[in-house]
């Protein structure tokens, strides 16, 4: 296939960009690197399968020749206000990548009559009161608060992403990612694993905020990635959720980080500084991913952080 991804030098969209290239798929990376970094696509350069065009999706998008799938990632990613790459520091960016992207991207696949896939999230189900979450559910989300910036852009993308597909009969798909971690991350992105780690290189107290008590499930990123594969491959269009079914506490979470990085400095609790709609639960359901896709995932928690460390390890020594 000929595959358009946007977002490719973002985290999750350049291991994509592998993945496709790894079956001798030609891909088509895009990104205007608001978040992603050409540090994610250095090792293609020269690759005859893969061209990069800079541009932002949320203006019109044309790409010469034929296009036989387009997943489109482009987003601002991460929740926490002290990053200024997330998107809380750039919600305008955010909403326009999840309604005009996601409109030109939808509109590239028309175009092409090509297979399209929308990257959603968990956030979709808000601060849930449904555990753990299935595709059925709802969603419990604050349509004004600051993380709505994102959770709404992603649920107008899927809304629009269902109506391309009842009213055009295109070929849609929809992926809701639960939280992922791995190589590639930014070191400044501000999530729970990369602030982990980086504080237990530097031999610090690992900060929690809060209790620690909040959970989520933790992804390593080549188990979702291949997830996400099979996803596109296949013939499902309504949402499937993938991630990690193993729900854990954030203060679970610095515990098995400080003991992998046999790191010294402990564990420092903080006042909660988190987003006031931040959610307390995080735990999907992935019954249809097993059964549609015969995925789950391989790779526990303890064996993911050993595979992620020595990338940020290399980063923090290359400052």
């Amino acid at each position: 296939m000929r595959v358009l991804i946007t977002g490719a030098a973002g985290f999750l969209g350049s291991h994509l960009c592998d993945r496709l290239l790894k079956d001798d798929h030609q891909v088509i990376g895009m990104d205007n690197f608001i978040t992603g970094s050409p540090e994610n696509m250095a090792h293609l350069a020269g690759n005859p399968n893969f061209l990069f065009i800079r541009h932002d999706v949320a203006n019109f998008i044309f790409v010469p020749g034929r296009i036989d799938a387009v997943l489109h990632f482009a987003s601002p990613a991460s929740p926490n206000p002290m990053s200024p790459f997330g998107y809380t520091n750039l919600p305008i960016q955010t909403m326009k990548a999840g309604a005009l992207g996601t409109h030109n991207t939808l509109g590239v696949a028309r175009a092409h009559n090509a297979r399209y896939l929308l990257a959603s999230t968990s956030e979709i189900y808000g601060d849930p009161l449904e555990h753990p979450q299935k595709e059925t559910y709802w969603g419990h989300v604050d349509p004004i608060g600051m993380r709505s910036v994102y959770d709404e852009a992603k649920r107008f993308a899927e809304a629009l992403t269902m109506a391309y597909h009842r009213y055009h009969g295109l070929n849609t798909s929809i992926v809701r990612i639960f939280n992922t971690y791995g190589p590639r991350m930014r070191l400044d992105d501000g999530r729970a694993v990369p602030n982990f780690i980086l504080q237990a290189l530097n031999k610090e107290p690992l900060t929690v905020y809060g209790d620690g008590q909040q959970t989520r499930s933790f992804c390593y990123v080549d188990d979702l990635i291949e997830g996400i594969y099979r996803l596109l491959m296949s013939d499902e269009h309504m949402p499937v959720n993938i991630g990690n079914p193993t729900e854990i506490t954030i203060l679970e979470l610095a515990k098995i980080i400080n003991e992998i990085l046999q790191n010294v400095g402990g564990i420092q609790i903080k006042e909660d500084l988190r987003l006031g709609d931040d959610p307390q639960r995080r735990r999907p359901d992935i019954t249809r991913a097993k059964e549609l896709l015969n995925w789950s995932p391989e790779i526990d928690l303890r064996q993911g952080i050993e595979l992620t460390y020595p990338y940020f390890k290399s980063k923090l020594n290359a400052l």
